[in-house]
């Protein structure tokens, strides 16, 4: 999986998002649903953004993407100078005028629109209408952007239709399938690694890491306050675990209030982090959360952010925690696999407290409950910690610590499955799909073609030019 090796895929993909860039009417802007991927994945420089009159915006949720009609993005919420979070919705246009000729501004749908999005400007589209102009904010290249981002789907797949791609996918040779899944992998291990490279530049490789780590504990109900509290870091200290959860806890706004309705257990430990935090929640009244910037629906009892800011806070009272996970990364004598080395790594001692419990005032549980289980080490390791850790090496010219990192993410067991994964099996890979996703690398690599190819089509494949480029190769041998 070496980065030196030309790799037929990357070509085609690139091939792929000329067009997709190049597709819309009016070339001399970028399609407005690339403006809403920007968005959606804020590839901003956040600390710096302002609105077109200079007011300073604070992202601390870019919102809910919507497919449907009304506003681009649900739910929001944004901290305009030093005024209160403000909860509303976003709208993202490649000019001012278009709030107007599009008319928004007569439309109830758009009433809770607290800022309006666009390329690039001078005006605001209204003079209630905070702005912001994306374009001189970007972290990137306009074209290498679009080559990062990509595109999210615009509307539902049916089950039961099989994508063009199929019938040549399924006349490829398993080595051939495999090799083609395993060059998308790489693609998507290298863009991974790109957003650490990125935010490294800003904030040193340490605190790339920690960013990651909490957004991937946030899963995709809650990145953006997770990645928040991990902005906050470098700001911190604390001695104990215990000391940690009380301000990560007090900075989300999920510290509960009464104390009186909690069971005895509970309001022990509650008790306990009050009293490290009334001291100093002063002093952080400017940052704390608002607790309603936190979903909790759909959300599994072990998934609940509490319990993963409690687990971050193991890790950060771990001075010793980089030099541990450098350690398992270049240990080459694992007696346990991969998982389970991580897992070791990782796993902190038991929780007095989140060990017996899945929530503040949740039962005692009748046997205690590891802080990190398998599927959220994986998880950790493809999207995090390997891709930081492959950057890393390619950023200081080690090929062998590289190869080490491709290495163990093309040996890592399959991940937990999600709704992506079985449509694309089912409308890709067929009867084969088992034998072709049975590790984590494999899984990716579908992902990656799904956000590449399919994301950018609909569901009977219009205009998808991978069907024709699986058969040019196949008939290429």
């Amino acid at each position: 999986m070496s980065g030196e090796k030309t790799n037929l895929y990357a070509r085609w993909r690139t091939q792929n998002e000329a067009r997709f860039l190049l597709r819309d009417q009016d070339i001399a802007l970028p399609p407005e649903r690339l403006l809403q991927s920007i968005w959606h994945h804020q590839r901003l420089h956040r600390h710096q953004l302002h609105t077109i009159d200079g007011q300073p915006i604070r992202v601390l949720h870019p919102g809910f993407w919507n497919h449907e009609a009304g506003p681009d993005f649900r739910g929001a919420v944004l901290q305009f100078g030093n005024t209160q979070p403000r909860t509303g919705d976003i709208e993202i246009d490649l000019q001012p005028a278009n709030w107007r000729s599009h008319a928004h501004d007569r439309n109830p749908a758009f009433a809770n629109v607290i800022l309006h999005v666009i390329w690039n400007g001078t005006e605001s589209a209204a003079p209630t209408m905070p702005s912001l102009a994306m374009e001189k904010f970007l972290d990137a290249p306009l074209q290498d952007m679009a080559l990062w981002v990509g595109g999210k789907p615009n509307q539902s797949l049916p089950d039961e239709l099989l994508g063009h791609c199929n019938a040549p996918l399924r006349n490829l040779s398993v080595e051939k399938a495999r090799d083609l899944l395993a060059q998308a992998a790489q693609i998507r291990l290298q863009r991974k690694a790109l957003e650490f490279q990125t935010r490294a530049r800003q904030t040193g490789w340490e605190q790339s890491l920690w960013e990651g780590l909490f957004r991937a504990l946030g899963y995709k109900q809650n990145i953006w306050p997770m990645q928040r509290l991990a902005e906050l870091l470098p700001g911190l200290r604390a001695e104990t675990p215990l000391a940690w959860q009380a301000r990560l806890l007090g900075l989300a706004g999920l510290l509960p209030d009464n104390l009186a309705d909690a069971p005895s257990d509970p309001h022990v430990y509650q008790r306990t982090l009050w009293d490290h935090w009334w001291r100093e929640r002063e002093s952080f009244s400017e940052v704390i959360l608002p607790r309603n910037i936190w979903r909790f629906n759909g959300l599994r009892p072990a998934n609940q952010p509490s319990r993963r800011l409690a687990l971050a806070a193991h890790w950060l009272a771990q001075k010793d925690f980089f030099a541990r996970l450098e350690k398992w990364f270049t240990n080459e004598k694992v007696e346990m696999d991969l998982l389970e080395s991580l897992l070791a790594c990782l796993q902190p001692p038991a929780d007095d407290f989140w060990a017996w419990h899945w929530s503040f005032n949740s039962p005692r549980l009748p046997k205690p409950q590891p802080l990190l289980g398998a599927s959220r080490a994986t998880d950790l390791a493809i999207n995090v910690i390997l891709p930081w850790f492959w950057m890393r090496a390619h950023t200081g010219k080690n090929h062998y610590l590289q190869q080490m990192a491709e290495e163990k993410y093309a040996a890592w067991p399959a991940g937990q499955d999600n709704t992506v994964l079985r449509l694309a099996r089912q409308r890709l890979l067929g009867p084969r799909a088992a034998s072709l996703t049975n590790t984590a690398a494999m899984q990716q690599g579908l992902l990656q073609i799904v956000r590449d190819f399919c994301d950018h089509s609909n569901a009977v494949c219009a205009d998808c030019k991978f069907p024709e480029m699986i058969k040019n190769w196949e008939m290429q041998g």
